[in-house]
């Protein structure tokens, strides 16, 4: 047999023999007695801090070391080339600092190091690939497996969503429930959402002028209106989705605190411990799981004794009840997302859903108009022709008449889609080109940004006119308008939110004059996490002597 010097040493302790390496000798050293022997000697003489201080630096020297050639045995493609991106990274933390302190200037630097194409960082020690490719990040939204890639939509994602909300779901299940949401989106109750949408608009627009001092003669004080688009969204969400359930005054206040919670803990840090933001957030969503649920009992009994649909809930209530008559006449289970608190859970996701996103949007519809008057006196123009009279509330059709108004809204959203990233997290090590394959555990982020920015013409320009009938750019690239995402997490709420962001402007151009009082940080983008300008400060007017009363008249009844 042949010996080799066994040489042991932790501090103090030591052992050196020449030992065979024999299975008696490898069973005596791994035996019970023997770590015993060991822990005891050590115990009795322990080891120095200067041996613990060099052992430790060996070990972050040692990680460091590895994650370096982790990170170039991943940035190297098949044919030899390598990844674009930063020729190095700080180990472990990556270019989180840098990406917290400027996000914008973070993710633009990193658009630049491939556009179009692929290119790479270092996330918190997690090797990230940055997708600005169209076409590849249409291969990534396409799948959502265990077996490819899944949402990664944040750190704390499932301490505030909870773990089985629709965004994480996938395969059969995944399937089965967003069959059921098309009788939420029909003509039919697209329409009844558009006369919510304006009734909640026209109350917010006049609480707003209102509160400013202001008239039709002069303008009022100058605000922010990111709070106060914020508070107009989640209203009208809120009783859009659920409203009539919603009818406690007390209870309604709280829920929307907690949904505020919600919100608020996605941009705090992602540490789930009492009186942190994520865990406000994930107490706010128990309270509004509790109140959805009971309004899902109430909804279906209300549908089931056959009373029209009132809100997005009640539209879904119709549809499962179907779905659970079909089951129990085919002999197997009801729908898993038939109970009441799967009911709740998704709504809660679809008030989520609309929240972010639409607020940003509807800033960066007013602050565009601001930014393009003749643009906005085309909106007014239009409304002048198709609505000459104000006091009307809107309809689903004549909103789907204002084909420059939503021209406009359609390039609010590509100029500056709302959610401009949307990370993946790789299951398997997942091919994203023939010549590149993202490795197990990295961060697949698609640039919804960057896909928006190429193929049309002069894309860094705002120019509403790029979807008019006769240039037709939303139809020639349309696989680059990647705002609503793409395959099976595709949003099926697209209509409703184009609606929503129609309706502001429409009844912002037939009742309000504005200016946009501009800072040097005007024309900055922030990430909050949804896209933002960097401030969005007016002042406001009644249009003419009648436009008050207009809204007044079309707000809900008190």
């Amino acid at each position: 047999q042949s010996k080799a010097p066994l040489h042991l040493r932790f501090g103090a302790f030591t052992m050196s023999e020449s030992a065979a390496v024999s299975p008696s000798f490898i069973a005596g050293l791994v035996s019970p007695q023997a770590w015993s022997n060991a822990g005891n000697k050590l115990i009795s003489n322990p080891p120095s801090w200067t041996t613990i201080a060099g052992t430790a630096a060996a070990g972050v020297v040692g990680y460091c070391l590895y994650e370096k050639m982790c990170f170039a045995r991943w940035r190297r493609m098949k044919d030899g080339s390598i990844l674009n991106g930063p020729d190095s990274v700080t180990p472990v933390i990556g270019g989180i600092v840098e990406m917290v302190k400027d996000a914008y200037g973070f993710w633009e630097r990193q658009r630049t190091y491939s556009f179009p194409g692929l290119s790479w960082h270092s996330i918190v020690g997690v090797f990230t690939i940055f997708v600005t490719d169209p076409q590849i990040s249409r291969h990534v939204f396409n799948n959502n497996s265990k077996d490819t890639v899944l949402l990664a939509l944040h750190p704390s994602a499932k301490n505030i969503l909870g773990a089985s909300n629709i965004a994480f779901l996938h395969g059969p299940n995944h399937k089965l429930i967003r069959k059921s949401f098309l009788a939420l989106f029909t003509r039919k109750a697209l329409a009844m959402y558009v006369m919510k949408q304006d009734q909640i608009i026209c109350d917010h627009l006049g609480k707003w002028l209102d509160s400013l001092g202001s008239t039709d003669s002069a303008q009022g004080k100058t605000t922010e209106v990111r709070t106060l688009v914020r508070d107009l969204n989640a209203w009208t969400s809120q009783e859009v989705f659920a409203g009539p359930y919603l009818d406690d005054d007390e209870t309604r206040t709280k829920f929307g605190k907690a949904y505020m919670a919600m919100t608020d803990a996605f941009l705090g840090l992602p540490i789930c411990l009492p009186g942190t933001s994520v865990w406000k957030g994930y107490k706010g969503r128990m309270f509004i799981i509790k109140v959805l649920s009971k309004a899902a009992s109430r909804s279906k009994a209300r549908m089931a004794a056959g009373h029209e649909p009132e809100c997005l809930l009640d539209f879904w209530s119709q549809q499962v009840l179907t779905d659970m008559k079909e089951a129990e006449a085919q002999g197997v289970p009801a729908p898993w997302y038939s109970s009441d608190h799967k009911m709740a859970d998704t709504v809660m996701d679809f008030l989520f859903a609309s929240q972010d996103a639409s607020t940003a949007s509807l800033v960066w519809t007013i602050t565009q108009m601001a930014e393009h008057p003749e643009m906005f006196a085309k909106v007014r123009a239009e409304q002048q022709r198709l609505r000459p009279n104000l006091d009307a509330p809107f309809t689903g059709e004549e909103l789907n008449q204002m084909t420059y108004t939503r021209q406009v809204i359609k390039e609010v959203l590509r100029f500056k889609p709302p959610a401009p990233m949307v990370p993946h997290l790789v299951q398997k090590d997942f091919p994203l080109t023939e010549n590149y394959t993202a490795p197990k555990g990295s961060l697949v982020v698609p640039s919804v940004w960057a896909a928006c920015m190429q193929g049309y013409e002069d894309a860094e320009r705002f120019d509403p006119d790029r979807f008019s009938p006769e240039r037709q750019e939303d139809v020639k690239f349309a696989p680059n308008f990647l705002v609503f995402g793409h395959g099976p997490h595709y949003c099926v709420g697209k209509e409703y939110a184009q609606n929503h962001l129609t309706a502001f402007l429409a009844r912002l151009a037939s009742s309000v004059d504005f200016q946009r009082v501009r800072s040097k940080v005007s024309d900055d983008v922030i990430y909050l996490p949804t896209l933002y300008p960097g401030d969005s400060v007016f002042s406001f007017k009644w249009s003419s002597p009648t436009a008050r009363g207009a809204c007044a008249k079309n707000a809900p009844a008190k």
